[in-house]
């Protein structure tokens, strides 16, 4: 609302173009947010698409510097938890596990909380502190029966910092949990159980690709072993092969290939060339000879 018409609509735009990218296509999404910080630095919103977008590409300290611009704007701390991530990802978990337990935490709504808590933990294994990372992980949040927005990931979290323990039949009970609540699979939790359980899945087409590839060794085997088996026969009988035109006798050879000619004349009524009957043929061939000799 700050903004120009015109140029409030073209930031909108490369705005939208972040959220519908920032999933599946991070860089394309950071690149619109460069377009859109460049038109509209001063705009709270513009920061946190900024920041966002820089986060999804693992720039973390120019996503740290955004998420505190827009926090200054807006005085809100519902950043909080990713700007902590933030300083895990700088290599800095001692400044996240800091950040845990300032009181800009308790000012966050459940979920930010719960956020939080993930960010802590995470610290927490980055230092090497599994057992503490369990223990972070262990809230009523994670023992409510009722399944919220951040239920599946907290208790995946929990399954996979119980993993990392040793603690596999604590881990699989608490994957299998987070199958139950992850109704959107936004988590791999189903593979990470079915890992554990031995089962092992199989690229369907990758499977076809194997059988067409199989398929076709097996006819080139097929091929060989024919060629194979020619070239014995040709060994075997090459001793018991006779040229039957070497048992003729040339002058019938001759008349054989005399009577195999194709003799045409020449209508004058239709100006093609038709074949003419064998006999006919003689006998022109005769009168030709006669004359000849006349």
């Amino acid at each position: 609302m700050s903004l120009p018409k015109g140029l409030a609509e073209e930031v909108s735009r490369n705005l939208v173009m972040v959220a519908r990218l920032i999933d599946e296509e991070p860089e394309q999404a950071y690149a619109y947010s460069r377009i859109a910080l460049r038109l509209a630095s001063r705009v709270a919103a513009v920061r946190e698409a900024a920041g966002f977008a820089a986060y999804a590409t693992q720039k973390y300290s120019e996503a740290l510097a955004e998420f505190r611009a827009a926090r200054r704007m807006t005085g809100s701390v519902e950043l909080w938890p990713v700007m902590a991530d933030c300083e895990r990802g700088l290599g800095r978990p001692e400044r996240a596990l800091a950040m845990a337990g300032e009181p800009e935490v308790q000012k966050l709504d459940k979920a930010g909380q719960v956020e939080m808590r993930l960010v802590a933990a995470g610290a927490r294994r980055d230092m090497g502190q599994l057992d503490a990372a369990i223990v972070t992980l262990q809230s009523p949040e994670l023992a409510s029966n009722s399944v919220q927005p951040w239920t599946a990931r907290l208790r995946y979290a929990y399954a996979d910092a119980l993993l990392a323990a040793g603690r596999e039949d604590e881990a699989r009970e608490w994957f299998a949990k987070t199958v139950e609540a992850d109704k959107d699979g936004a988590t791999d939790a189903s593979d990470r159980l079915a890992e554990m359980d031995g089962v092992e899945f199989v690229d369907a087409m990758q499977a076809e690709d194997d059988d067409q590839d199989r398929e076709g060794r097996a006819g080139d085997e097929v091929r060989d072993d024919r060629a194979d088996d020619l070239d014995e026969d040709d060994d075997e009988y090459a001793d018991d092969y006779v040229d039957e035109d070497d048992d003729q006798d040339p002058a019938e050879v001759a008349r054989a290939e005399a009577a195999a000619d194709v003799t045409e004349y020449y209508d004058e009524d239709d100006d093609e060339y038709e074949l003419l009957d064998r006999s006919e043929a003689d006998a022109d061939a005769e009168a030709e000879r006669n004359g000849d000799k006349a």
